[in-house]
């Protein structure tokens, strides 16, 4: 069977738009009853959309490889690549793009520093940042929750790990929503060689940051991978420590402000589930994982066919490329009782892909659902009475992976 034998019907992959994710959901509905795999030409990638394929696409390494997660969707042109070389830009892809025994390897060793230990000393800096966040609008009765909480908190936590210093947030943001938009934007070439400069700039960074701790250790992760390295562990390179960092300083706020933001306004949406929480806090850790499940902040993934292979009824030949649809799988009713409906209560909601499956599972997992716990207590707490301003229109930046509203104007009675 040949490629073009295996297409689906011409309505899916005209439909499909991979860009748009204003309100993808219906078109997924569909997707997973008529062609759970189907090609996209606009793409040249395979689209997955159920649970249990993606579930198994996570398992096996050996006939699915990672190593395109972190690579543009489209090829950089000479002129980009040019600008990437001139600044000796080392990083083809981030730590979810190694593939074993590489991945095994970094893996091993930042486990040595990234503990659970070092996570639940967060605690206490994540909710003194986020309550003097809330301090700067809690008497105005009216703000951007994006702009004026979701926004800086999960980069000024990272930060916090990483020992960036406050005045560095905007920068590195800037940096991260340089890498969104090269590696999975639509972008004309003048855009892509912009960002290309930013990307330059954020891996200078990064290596400043690993070369600073060399020579004045602190108290944060980029101090405990020297510390390891100087005590004999020798097992990853200066590089690829500062390939960590690369990886993290992105990973580890960008997806959170996203989760943050869509999950405030999905439970502002359903008015009795956010006040079930202000009832009763005890209900919010579920919450958090109904909300991954339901909102996921990276909403595609993808993998390399390795090896010719059979999914779905699908032929997919060596080479094939694959985009993950982890918003689709995640509302899959064969794993999710009607799995379109937002529901805290969920009891099986833990079992969502956003974090991955398997030896990919992604590190910064608890860290991510200690700060969105920790705002939910914070914000239910303090304002019961939030809501959403009315007739506000939600935009999400053009791209394939990364789903989070740019704005959520939010209000409540001031005392």
């Amino acid at each position: 069977m040949t490629q073009a034998d295996t297409h689906p019907p011409l309505s899916i992959a005209e439909e499909y738009d991979p860009f748009d994710l204003l309100d993808p959901f219906p078109f997924y509905i569909k997707a997973r009853s008529e062609a759970p795999v189907f090609y996209s030409p606009e793409l040249d990638y395979w689209v997955i959309t159920r649970y249990e394929d993606i579930k198994a696409i996570f398992r096996d390494l050996e006939t699915f490889s990672s190593e395109i997660t972190g690579k543009p969707l489209v090829p950089f042109s000479p002129a980009v690549q040019k600008v990437l070389d001139d600044g000796e830009f080392a990083v083809s892809s981030g730590i979810s793009g190694m593939m074993p025994p590489d991945h095994t390897r970094v893996r091993s060793f930042l486990n040595k520093g990234f503990t659970p230990r070092r996570v639940e000393k967060l605690e206490g800096p994540i909710r003194q940042r986020t309550n003097e966040l809330i301090d700067l609008f809690a008497e105005t009765g009216r703000a951007d929750l994006v702009r004026q909480l979701t926004y800086d908190l999960p980069a000024l936590v990272v930060f916090i790990l990483l020992g960036v210093p406050d005045e560095d947030v905007q920068y590195v943001k800037q940096w991260a929503a340089s890498r969104i938009a090269i590696t999975w934007g639509d972008l004309t070439e003048e855009e892509r060689i912009w960002h290309a400069h930013q990307m330059v700039k954020y891996w200078r960074y990064c290596l400043d940051l690993i070369e600073k701790r060399f020579v004045e250790p602190q108290d944060d992760l980029p101090s405990d991978l020297v510390r390891i390295y100087q005590e004999g562990d020798r097992s990853i390179t200066k590089h690829e420590m500062a390939r960590v960092c690369y990886a993290m300083l992105f990973a580890g706020h960008e997806t959170t402000s996203n989760l943050l933001a869509e999950g405030i306004k999905t439970l502002l949406t359903h008015r009795e589930q956010w006040e079930a929480l202000c009832a009763d806090s005890s209900l919010i850790p579920g919450a958090v994982e109904e909300l991954a499940r339901y909102c996921p902040s990276i909403f595609a993934w993808r993998r390399l066919v390795r090896k010719p292979t059979t999914l779905a009824g699908v032929d997919l030949p060596e080479g094939a490329k694959l985009l993950l649809v982890l918003g689709s799988a995640n509302r899959d009713e064969q794993c999710f009782y009607q799995g379109e409906t937002f529901d805290i209560h969920r009891e099986n909601a833990k079992h969502h892909l956003t974090f991955g499956h398997g030896v990919k599972y992604c590190l910064g997992a608890p860290l991510a659902r200690l700060e969105t716990r920790i705002v939910l207590e914070e914000l239910t707490r303090r304002f019961p009475s939030l809501r959403l301003v009315p007739d506000q229109k939600f935009e999400y930046v053009p791209n394939t992976s990364f789903r989070g509203p740019s704005h959520v104007w939010v209000e409540w009675n001031v005392a």
